[in-house]
C-alpha cells in the first residue's frame, strides 16, 4: 500500500468494492428515486431507495422469498425468479405511489438479456416507468424458463430441487404464468 503525506486514501466502501461513487453521484444528481437491484447466489433483492442527507432511505423493498407466498416453486435467483420478483416490486412501488424510478444495478456488469435487465422488464411490465433500451431485456422465452425446461429434458439428475418442491421444471412457463397472474391480480 501507497505511504506517504500526500497519499489519499480511497473511501472503506470503494476499496472494498461495494460501491462506485461516480455512478452513484450520476444517480443521486438525477434526484430521482432509485430502483435498486442486487442478486446474491441465493435469491433476488429489489428496493427502492431514496436519498435523505441523513442517510439512503428504503421505501419499498422485496426479496424473491415473498415469491413462495404466491405459490413458487422454483428457485429463487434464476431468470424466471428475477422478473416475477420486479413484478412483484413494480406493484408494491405502485401500490406506495412510486411511478418512476431509475436503475441501480451497483458493480454489476450490464450484460445484454441479464437477470438484473429481467428485474427491470418485471418492473415495467408493472407499469413503472424506468428509463432503458429495449435491446437489453431478455426475450420471453428466458423469462418463462424455457431455456431450463431445455436443459431438464438434456440433464434430469441435476433438478432434484425442483422435484421436492413439487414442480417438473418442463412445467416451469406454464408454473410462470400462473404465479404472474396471481401477482397481475395486486392493487
Amino acid at each position: 500500500m501507497a505511504k506517504g503525506a500526500r497519499y489519499k486514501l480511497p473511501n472503506r466502501r470503494r476499496r472494498e468494492g461495494y460501491t462506485n461513487y461516480r455512478r452513484r453521484l450520476k444517480l443521486l444528481l438525477s434526484k430521482k428515486t432509485r430502483f435498486v437491484v442486487r442478486i446474491t447466489n441465493q435469491r433476488v433483492l429489489v428496493q427502492l431507495v431514496s436519498y435523505s442527507p441523513g442517510g439512503d432511505r428504503v421505501l419499498v423493498s422485496v426479496s424473491s422469498e415473498k415469491l413462495r407466498e404466491y405459490g413458487w416453486k422454483g428457485d429463487l435467483n434464476n431468470t424466471p425468479a428475477a422478473y416475477l420478483t420486479g413484478l412483484l416490486a413494480g406493484k408494491e412501488a405502485l401500490k406506495s405511489g412510486i411511478k418512476e424510478a431509475i436503475l441501480d444495478i451497483g458493480l454489476k456488469s450490464p450484460v445484454k438479456g441479464s437477470r438484473v435487465f429481467a428485474v427491470l422488464k418485471g418492473a415495467v411490465d408493472a407499469g413503472m416507468e424506468i428509463p432503458h433500451n429495449e435491446e437489453v431485456l431478455p426475450d420471453d422465452s428466458r423469462i418463462l424458463g424455457e431455456h431450463i425446461s431445455k436443459f431438464y429434458e438434456m440433464n434430469p439428475a441435476k433438478f432434484g430441487e425442483y422435484e421436492r418442491r413439487g414442480l417438473k421444471p418442463s412445467d416451469l412457463p406454464s408454473h410462470v404464468e400462473e404465479v404472474k397472474s396471481k401477482i397481475m391480480v395486486i392493487g
